[in-house]
């Protein structure tokens, strides 16, 4: 519980004290209440069905809306409503603390499966579905997903506004947009399961709508088995890299944190997010292939081993370079060192000829080296180390890069941690001040 701060609570406790209002039923409206129990069933059995072996799905966004959106089309709201909530409450949470998160997930769902009903109902979407008008109910099936996306897109970006004091109009940013479509595609078999329900064949022949989207569920759960080989590929890798030069353990972590906070702020879609983050982790792998000894060199580098360190971001390049779903993330790990003024290496690049992702990754490496104790230099405050940057900026760091850490940090902090092992029993060699941020003693780490 402790990882929920207090302002999240509260949101999270009004937005399920307006769940439950939901779900009281209006004077005088009848609950098939054999209906309601009938879906609550089939809703709960799916995503019970999704977290089997079989399918496998672990991301907490598999919800099986059909079931949800058919019963949206089918009954009162009040009683649409109340089919998410054995469900929903029984549903995978993913991380602590479970109970809280599946308060937020059900009252989510129970509010967005009330607004999709009502705007259905007032639309006249139900008598459509009654007497199996299929084209005249597409317009109002229409309008209830579009209602039920954008309650949760707007719940979705109050809770990240309100968990994480991310700014309004970048927590709703492309929320919808990026829902809309596979949530219509649910409210389309949604319809199909309603108009089925109320056909001569009855409940059974709505079923078969789920068939199909079984198919596809288990597609999806492919996908994401598929993404957590990969991860677990990268943290294999990160894992050598620390083994191997213990002086910064962890720094890969941060600095891929630290990327992810600069691409969120430029606004970068989530899955430029996710391939900077990636590029963050894996920037220094090329570590692998140099000597033990000179990572781990005390005293000051010759020209020749410095020669034969900076060799790294190719030797990380050729690792990388064969791991297709990495993308860009390749281009970071061999130019993350290359300065805007072209006295970077290894090729020297000057200004816009280094890619994007590579400035993103360079900025987020110097910040963290400078916030980090290791054994040739103290951590250095925050602000000392934000100040070294804007410095810098223009000559060795890209400016947008620089202002988008700025800024991202000033709103959420940043709270480095001490790398190296044993730094209570190594000198620190702190280098003069005013010394060049490139001329620094490790500045290749």
């Amino acid at each position: 519980m402790e990882a929920v701060t207090a302002r999240a609570r509260v949101y999270i406790a009004c937005v399920a004290v307006a769940a439950l209002l939901c779900l009281l039923p209006p004077p005088g409206v009848r609950t098939p209440w054999w209906a309601v129990a009938l879906l609550a069933a089939l809703y709960a059995g799916c995503e019970r069905v999704a977290r089997s072996r079989f399918v496998g799905i672990s991301h907490p966004a598999g919800t099986f809306y059909p079931v949800l959106l058919a019963g949206a089309f089918l009954l009162p709201a009040s009683a649409a409503a109340l089919v998410v909530v054995p469900g929903a409450l029984l549903s995978h949470a993913g991380r602590r603390p479970v109970a809280l998160r599946r308060v937020w997930r059900a009252a989510q769902l129970v509010l967005g499966v009330w607004a999709a009903a009502t705007v259905h109902r007032l639309l006249g979407g139900r008598d459509a579905v009654a007497v199996g008008d299929v084209p005249y109910a597409l317009g109002p099936a229409g309008a209830a997903v579009l209602a039920f996306c954008l309650v949760l897109a707007l719940l979705d970006g109050g809770i990240l506004a309100v968990a994480e004091r991310v700014p309004l109009r970048r927590a709703w940013r492309g929320l919808v947009a990026r829902s809309l479509a596979p949530i219509a595609v649910h409210g389309l078999a949604g319809l199909m399961m309603a108009v089925l329900w109320r056909s001569p064949y009855g409940p059974v022949a709505a079923l078969l709508v789920l068939l199909p989207m079984c198919v596809s569920w288990w597609a999806f759960a492919q996908y994401h088995r598929e993404r957590a080989a990969h991860q677990a590929t990268i943290r294999a890798l990160v894992q050598a890299v620390d083994i191997k030069d213990g002086y910064t353990r962890g720094h890969s972590e941060r600095v891929g944190q630290a990327s992810m906070m600069i691409a969120r702020e430029l606004g970068m879609a989530d899955e430029r997010v996710e391939m900077l983050r990636f590029a963050g982790i894996l920037h220094d792998v090329g570590k692998l292939g140099v000597p033990t000894r000179l990572l781990r060199k005390d005293g000051p580098l010759t020209p020749e081993e410095r020669r034969v360190i900076e060799l790294h971001p190719e030797y990380g390049h050729e690792m990388v370079r064969g791991i297709g779903f990495l993308g860009e993330a390749r281009a970071a790990v061999l130019h993350h060192h290359e300065r805007l003024d072209g006295s970077g290496y290894p090729y020297g690049l000057v200004g816009r000829q280094i890619p994007e992702s590579a400035r993103v990754v360079a900025v987020a490496d110097a910040f963290d080296a400078m916030t980090s104790t290791r054994s040739y230099s103290r951590a250095r405050p925050v602000a000392v180390a934000l100040a070294e940057l804007e410095r810098c900026s223009g000559s060795h760091f890209d400016p947008v890069m620089v202002a988008a850490l700025v800024e991202a940090v000033g709103r959420t902090g940043w709270h480095p941690a001490v790398t190296a092992d044993d730094e209570e029993t190594r000198p620190a060699r702190v280098p003069p001040p005013g010394t060049p941020l490139s001329s620094r003693p490790g500045a290749h780490r």
